[in-house]
């Protein structure tokens, strides 16, 4: 016989009498009692499995409970229904904790949590930040149920990943203004997904797995300045390492693939997911990520080149003299495409990563890499890079210790990215460059294409102060450098060059009387 004070037998005569009694002294009295037990849970799997296996039997009336939850209530009613769901909520998280019968039995009310989650994750609620700790407690209760229960997890993630956009709660959820309740999301979801390729595959490629991601990268956006120590910087390192998961899971062209928008080039969740690349790259070692990479980062990069180049054509060919005879013109843009600094974000992100995977995979044999290339030598059979550079050379003028300072092929005229927004156009010339002194180093055949191209003297033109591209005369010294190691057709190249001027104390460069330029 059950003991007559067993948490058993107290747990089911306190909802005996709050289902036999209506009023706020039952639901006092329910809400005591789950507190205590819940309390006592929190600190003894010995009480979980006793409690979730004794008689009298508490599902049934849990699940009563649950489905109470779920039924309309007045304004009145919500604020003492939300205390008591808060209690219920406790207790079952508590109860469930790493014991997988309990578990199992706990999952029956799934159906009523996702229900409770949806009706708290609503904006109307999310005004009334007494809510939060509900929301709060009942993704931690969902999470405990299924957490390291891998029948559970794979029930509940294909149930969520088949579900319509509007009813799968996680993204609501992750909306949160609660960084809390975030925070207690972002560990459901990596439980879920953690060293499961199927779960990670859904994630990426289900139309609500998309969803989920767009509204992850959304946050990492808006918690990348939190306090290391708080609820939100612990959210998104969370949300860090799921995304670090997804990478060296093979994910990576998947997810990107499936963030893009019919008709752009680039995406702000694409560029989100960029940054998120390098900087686990940076920190990554692992040559199998390096290998899998290959393909969709070189891809991405002629993709962005292509676009740029053609974006600075347009801009560079629509700008017109000021008079009839030309003389001191003023360069003024008809045509910017003002997506153009975004795409040179992203082309400096991609251009970091390649050059990580290109310096990590220096000692790796060719015939081990995917698709028996690596990416210096998919790199070295193209020039867009090269060609890149001298647009970007004419386009974009120096910055010498805060002046503008044009560049010398157009005469001291205004180039035409002085109206524009330049702050997409920091790193660019100088990652062009650095990746170009990666793809020459002891490489005669791209030394010659660059020769070939005229690519010496717009290196050579690099080795310059600028403050938008820091390091850049030393990455282009170096550049110039590779070029000529071993190289005597591209160090006669260089003897030949003759300065045709100087820069002045102001930045401005002054022609040498009787002086050519190459």
């Amino acid at each position: 016989m059950p003991e007559l004070d067993s948490p058993n037998a107290r747990f089911c005569e306190a909802f005996a009498g709050f289902t036999s009694k209506s009023g706020k002294e039952s639901a006092t009295a329910l809400i005591r009692v789950l507190d205590g037990i819940a309390s006592d849970l929190a600190r003894d799997e010995g009480l979980r499995q006793k409690i979730g296996s004794e008689e009298p039997s508490i599902w049934s009336s849990l699940r009563q409970l649950w489905n109470l939850f779920i039924g309309p209530t007045s304004d009145e009613e919500s604020a003492e229904m939300g205390i008591l769901i808060t209690s219920v909520a406790r207790f079952t998280r508590n109860l469930v904790a790493g014991v997988p019968i309990n578990q199992k039995l706990a999952y029956d009310n799934e159906p009523a949590l996702r229900r409770i989650l949806h009706k708290y994750s609503s904006w109307s609620v999310y005004q009334d930040t007494d809510s939060f700790v509900v929301t709060r407690m009942a993704v931690q209760t969902l999470s405990n149920i299924v957490t390291s229960n891998e029948e559970l997890m794979s029930r509940f993630w294909k149930t969520y990943m088949s579900l319509p956009e509007e009813q799968v709660i996680l993204i609501r959820l992750l909306t949160s203004p609660d960084t809390r309740t975030v925070l207690s999301t972002m560990v459901l979801v990596v439980n879920c997904v953690h060293e499961n390729k199927e779960r990670c595959s859904m994630l990426t490629k289900a139309p609500a797995g998309i969803r989920i991601c767009i509204t992850l990268l959304d946050r990492m956006v808006s918690l990348y300045d939190a306090e290391e120590s708080s609820d939100g910087g612990k959210a998104f390192d969370y949300g860090y390492h799921l995304f670090a998961h997804l990478f060296d899971g093979g994910f990576t062209a998947d997810l990107y693939a499936h963030l893009s928008v019919p008709g752009e080039v680039i995406t702000p969740h694409q560029t989100t997911l960029l940054k998120l690349l390098d900087s686990h790259l940076q920190s990554s070692h692992s040559n199998s990520i390096h290998r899998q990479l290959c393909p969709m980062t070189s891809g991405c990069f002629f993709e962005l080149s292509t676009y740029a180049q053609s974006a600075i054509k347009q801009a560079i060919a629509s700008e017109i003299p000021d008079n009839a005879d030309g003389r001191d013109a003023h360069l003024v843009p008809k045509e910017l495409d003002l997506l153009l600094p975004k795409v040179c974000e992203a082309l400096v992100l991609v251009t970091q990563c390649i050059v990580t995977i290109t310096l990590s995979s220096a000692s790796v044999r060719v015939d081990d890499l995917i698709t028996g290339q690596d990416l210096r030598s998919v790199f070295n059979n193209a020039r867009s890079e090269h060609e890149l550079l001298r647009l970007l050379d004419r386009f974009l003028p120096r910055i010498n210790f805060g002046k503008a300072v044009p560049p010398p092929s157009a005469d001291n005229r205004q180039s035409s990215v002085a109206v524009t927004d330049p702050a997409g156009f920091f790193y660019v010339k100088r990652d062009l460059v650095r990746l170009l002194g990666i793809l020459c180093h002891r490489d005669k055949g791209v030394q010659d294409r660059i020769r070939d191209i005229n690519g010496i003297p717009v290196i050579m033109n690099m080795c310059v102060v600028d403050e938008r591209n820091p390091y850049l005369r030393e990455h282009a010294i170096l550049t110039l450098r590779n070029l000529l190691e071993g190289n005597k057709e591209n160090q006669a190249v260089v003897d030949s060059i003759q300065p045709s001027g100087r820069w002045d104390d102001e930045g401005v460069l002054r022609e040498t009387p009787g002086a050519t330029r190459k």
